[in-house]
């Protein structure tokens, strides 16, 4: 790894396995775009037969409803916006599939999704990692307090969104009977 005049690190001499990480953020864009270009066919033609399959009934009706009023709104701005939404990235596409949006403009969208959201997700995933992996070698015991806290701040994360799912279900069943 090169240093700059400024203690910056060589961008062209970053690597990973051997290989340039440019190489892997290019390799990775291209993958994505391809498992969206995947997604919205299989929605093309397996239709709303998908929705009735274990990914549709896992995904739940209500959820399903939400994204094809998304699509309905928005159009292939919501292929573009659904590469910043954990979650929405996989379940989009398919549903623009079924509802048969344009292609042409499915494709230019989740182009420049892969564009945008490929490089800044991966140097920024990077930047996390290598700056952790820094910290840890200056303090390991900082380390373990910083990875026990991204634990703990995931798991509250996760715990509080359980708990908001199940007073909305308990409140859907109030208000059923």
């Amino acid at each position: 790894m090169r240093l700059l005049a400024a203690d910056i690190t060589d961008p062209n001499s970053l690597s990973f396995l051997g290989m340039p990480l440019w190489l892997w953020v290019v390799l990775g864009g291209i993958g994505l775009f391809g498992a969206f270009q995947v997604y919205y066919w299989v929605g093309y033609k397996v239709g709303p037969k998908l929705y009735a399959s274990r990914l549709g009934r896992k995904v739940g009706d209500k959820n399903i409803l939400k994204v094809e009023n998304a699509v309905r709104r928005w159009g292939a701005l919501a292929v573009y916006g659904c590469f910043w939404v954990p979650g929405l990235r996989h379940t989009l596409p398919w549903v623009a599939g079924v509802l048969r949006i344009s292609y042409p403009w499915y494709a230019v969208a989740s182009a420049l999704g892969c564009l945008t959201w490929v490089p800044v997700t991966s140097f920024g995933l990077y930047s996390v990692i290598w700056g952790w992996l820094r910290l840890a070698a200056e303090s390991p015991l900082l380390a373990g307090v910083a990875a026990v806290a991204a634990v703990a701040l995931v798991a509250a994360v996760v715990h509080r969104r359980r708990r908001r799912r199940a007073s909305q279900r308990a409140e859907e069943e109030l208000t059923k009977v």
